[in-house]
């Protein structure tokens, strides 16, 4: 295989990476992959190792990610390329993310991010701090990601680069909501939603209409949540993208619970499950473990709703997620009894319920 060959199946597997198109872009990328090992054109090489992490990450695949990133860290150490290992730690750093690792991804991108303004990129630091706001997020420092997130929309709109806008836009829209401020929430997804249909960004389209969703949900407008978490839905399937699909099954699940609609909302609940145990995510789970908890409760299963709750507060935990860590507790202190909530003001966070089902944002 030449030059020729080889780059012509890597623009193709580019091509269908950007259409959502992901094992299709996967074969193509093992193909190129050979073709510039054989050639040991390292250059190559490195593109490769990048995009295979970016399609394994996109599918849930987070460790085969973690492992194509790495690789791409050492091939740029080998041809002294620092711009590629601090690029390959932003992403060894969002796979690990994705599986809820936060504490080992927060020094890669603290590393990144130092490497990135020592060196003048404003396009990689707004990227790095999208991506350690995230982190932050899942982490439960939420007043801290909300400002993460707001830097970086800051420097994405004074490069023009709508896309990126658009992203940290829903990043801002999925803090505000865990704040309590659904409709800054709602404001900030429906202003994302408007930039990706304005570039027919669709990926970013499904991740807006399913934040658009939740706000809705978070508002007590059901049939509006619904109707976008079907749009965001149809696309994911579409696209094969597990991850988002199984959060928006779970958002999907919380709606019908809030509605009575107990049967389906287990059916939810169990199909985002399994989705969470093949991308291995322990928050995805722990927000399943929970709403079946509720449901166990209402359907006066009180042993099996304890059982739950229970496993869903020793895993939050266990990861240090705070977020999850006051929904858990706040569920079983109404299994003991009454409603305590005040762990979300120690977090900064406007949230509190009184009674079951609880609309967990």
């Amino acid at each position: 295989m030449n030059y020729s060959e080889t780059d012509k199946l890597f623009r193709k597997a580019e091509v269908l990476r950007g259409k959502n198109q992901y094992g299709k872009s996967l074969a193509f990328l093992k193909k190129a992959l050979k073709g510039y090992s054989a050639m040991q054109d390292l250059q190559g090489t490195l593109d490769c190792r990048f995009l295979m992490g970016d399609v394994y990450r996109m599918t849930g695949d987070f460790d085969r990610a973690v492992q194509s990133y790495a690789e791409a860290m050492a091939t740029g150490k080998t041809i002294n390329d620092p711009c590629a290992v601090a690029d390959a730690k932003t992403n060894i750093g969002l796979a690990l993310r994705g599986k809820g690792d936060w504490k080992n991804a927060l020094p890669l991108f603290r590393d990144a991010l130092k490497f990135y303004r020592k060196t003048g990129d404003r396009q990689a630091e707004a990227f790095a701090l999208w991506a350690a706001a995230g982190n932050l997020r899942i982490k439960g420092d939420i007043l801290k990601a909300i400002e993460a997130f707001r830097e970086s929309l800051d420097i994405f709109r004074s490069l023009r680069l709508r896309s990126e806008s658009g992203y940290s836009l829903c990043g801002l829209g999925g803090t505000s909501r865990i704040a309590g401020l659904f409709r800054d929430s709602l404001r900030h997804y429906t202003n994302a939603n408007k930039v990706f249909s304005g570039i027919n960004d669709r990926f970013g389209m499904a991740y807006s209409f399913c934040g658009i969703g939740n706000a809705f949900r978070m508002l007590g407008d059901y049939g509006k949540a619904l109707s976008n978490f079907r749009r965001a839905s149809f696309l994911y399937k579409k696209f094969g993208d597990r991850v988002s699909y199984s959060y928006t099954l779970w958002s999907m699940g919380t709606t019908h619970k809030m509605l009575g609609d107990h049967d389906t909302a287990l059916e939810c609940f169990r199909k985002a499950q399994k989705l969470f145990i093949r991308t291995r995510d322990p928050r995805g789970l722990i927000y399943c473990r929970l709403g079946m908890g509720e449901i166990a409760l209402i359907r006066g299963r009180k042993a099996l709703a304890k059982k739950y709750v229970d496993g869903s507060l020793t895993e939050a935990r266990r990861y240090g997620f705070k977020v999850e860590r006051c929904h858990a507790e706040m569920i079983a202190s109404y299994l003991a009894g009454s409603v305590k909530d005040d762990c979300y003001a120690r977090l900064g966070l406007k949230l509190h319920f009184s009674g079951i089902p609880f609309n967990i944002p």
